[in-house]
Parts: C-alpha cells; structure tokens; sequence
C-alpha cells in the first residue's frame, strides 16, 4: 500500500531563460514499486526522509539506501531503485532542468558521481519541496515563476544537509576566510593548515566549489567594496588593508573581477556621509540594528546600551 500526489508543468522558453525551471514535484510514502531501470534527460531530487531501499548503479551494483538521504537522477544516466517492500519509504522529489545546472554541478551542488547521499537531516530540504507543492496549486498564476525561484533554495538547503558538511562551516573554509586578508600565497596558507597546495585545492573545491584563489579574492573584493562604499579611506589604503600591498595591481584586479574601477564603484555605491560612520563600519559578524518603526516604551530601553559598531580590520 502507497499513496502518492504529484504535479507536472510545462514552462515556455521565458522561463527557461532564467536559467532553472522546475519540470514537477511529488511527495509518496509507503511500500512505493520500484522505479526504472530508465534513462532521463532532466534533472531530479529525491529526498528519502524515513524508511529505507535500494539504489542500483549504472554498472549493476545495488546500494542500500538508508533515510535520511538523497538521491541524485541526472540526464544521460539509467537508474533504478526503490522502496524496501517490508518498510517502503517516504520520498519527496523534484524535477528540474535548465541551463544553470551546468554551473550549479561545477560548484558542487548537485553531484552526478555521487548519485546517493547520505543526508543529517531532512527537515529544511522538505520544507522548500513544500513550497514548491504549496506554489503548485492549480490556477496559481504565479505557479511557473514561483516553482522556478524555489529549485535553487532547494539546492543550498540539500548541500547544507549533506552528512559530510559541518553544521558550523567547513573549518578549512572558516579558518581561510579569517585569515582572507593576510599577504600569504595559497602554499602558505596550506602550510597553515598543515596541508600541501594540491590537499587545500581538494578541500576548497570540495567545500565551496571554487579554488582557493578564487575563494580568497572573493572575500577581499567584498570587503573592498564595503570600505569603498562605507568610507572615506583612499585606495591605496583600502588595498592594503584587504591584503594587496600594491594598490595599482589592487585597482586592475578590482576593474578586471568588478568590471569598473574602484574609484567608479565609490561614486555609484557610495554611502558616507558627514556624521556618519566615516571611516567606520559594521562589522560582518555584529551587524548595527535597524531602528523599528513602534520604538519600545522608554521605560524598557532607559538602560540599553548603545549598540557597538567596530572598527574594519
């Protein structure tokens, strides 16, 4: 005994320029029958919350499949699988395809080798499949857009899910992005972490579907665009402080990443004004509080203090 419910759409060629469409959604649960062997030429994630199965690889090997877990269906590629007929399972899927999955498989979000994950938790992936079913109801005149917006939540929330990912961060990633603006070579920020150049290349990629260098830049480059629209600080100071002790290769760096000159991104994104913060901004991990617009009676904020705003690094 199984029950299922499903939805299917068919986006015109607008929303597949947006790069993700998705194709359908369906949530089942009990001694479900065995799907495939198929081959499809999309996209599907299939979220196993509780029970367990079988998944069968291209070349005839059958996995145990043990919630909670996903299953990747990718394009080209036969699979087979299926609910344990004592216990069955409850799924959820989604399909979907578009031009952006080549990009969201080179960062490492969906992952065509690895065709069965094992998974911490399931309970944020089922909650962004249930605003694509929520999204799915019939007459919604949003339905398309609204399914297409929720298939890369859907894709964070799996990879944060993932067994292999640290609910606090991956350390490699954490202890580079502290030390994002010190004036050391990608060898000397392996030799930091006790690992050769080609281990940390291993582990960035793993972790955030980038080189080292890349994730390094990315972080200096959004720390300079801070400065430069916070503050009154020349460039050359600025390049300095992001870790560049030549402020002209800073400045062609910046041009050739941003696309405009770090003078010209300040006249566009520029917000400092005279009794502002100046030279002074918010720090990433303490960000100022927005003032509310029902302030709280003054008897409750007399003995506030006032909030910290620290200097930049």
């Amino acid at each position: 005994m199984y029950h299922t419910w499903m939805r299917y759409f068919t986006p015109g060629p607008a929303l597949h320029r947006l790069g993700l469409v998705c194709l359908g959604v369906g949530l089942q649960h009990g001694t479900l029958p065995p799907v495939g062997p198929r081959v499809l030429d999309h996209h599907v994630a299939v979220v196993i919350s509780a029970g367990r199965g079988w998944y069968t690889t291209p070349d005839g090997r059958r996995r145990t499949v043990t919630a909670p877990a996903l299953l990747w269906l990718v394009p080209g590629v036969p699979h087979h699988y299926g609910a344990d007929p004592d216990t069955g399972w409850d799924e959820s899927f989604v399909d979907f395809t578009g031009p952006a999955t080549t990009a969201w498989t080179e960062l490492g979000y969906i992952e065509p080798d690895r065709p069965v994950v094992p998974l911490t938790d399931t309970a944020t992936p089922r909650a962004a499949v249930s605003r694509i079913a929520r999204a799915a109801r019939r007459g919604n005149p949003l339905l398309e857009v609204e399914t297409a917006a929720a298939v890369p939540e859907l894709l964070v929330a799996l990879r944060r899910a993932r067994a292999d990912t640290d609910a606090d961060g991956d350390p490699v990633l954490t202890a580079l992005a502290r030390d994002a603006f010190l004036p050391l070579t990608i060898a000397g920020h392996a030799a930091r972490h006790g690992m050769t150049p080609a281990e940390l290349r291993r582990a960035v990629r793993r972790g955030a579907g980038c080189s080292p260098k890349d994730y390094l830049l990315g972080i200096r480059l959004g720390r300079a665009k801070e400065l430069l629209a916070a503050t009154e600080l020349p460039v050359a100071a600025i390049a300095r402080r992001v870790g560049y002790d030549d402020p002209a290769y800073f400045s062609r760096l910046f041009t050739r990443r941003v696309g405009t000159a770090p003078v010209r991104f300040r006249a566009q994104a520029g917000r400092a004004v005279p009794g502002g913060w100046s030279t002074r901004i918010p720090d990433p991990d303490d960000p100022p509080l927005l003032r509310t617009t029902d302030p709280a009676p003054p008897a409750a904020t007399a003995h506030r203090p006032p909030h910290h705003r620290p200097t930049p690094p």
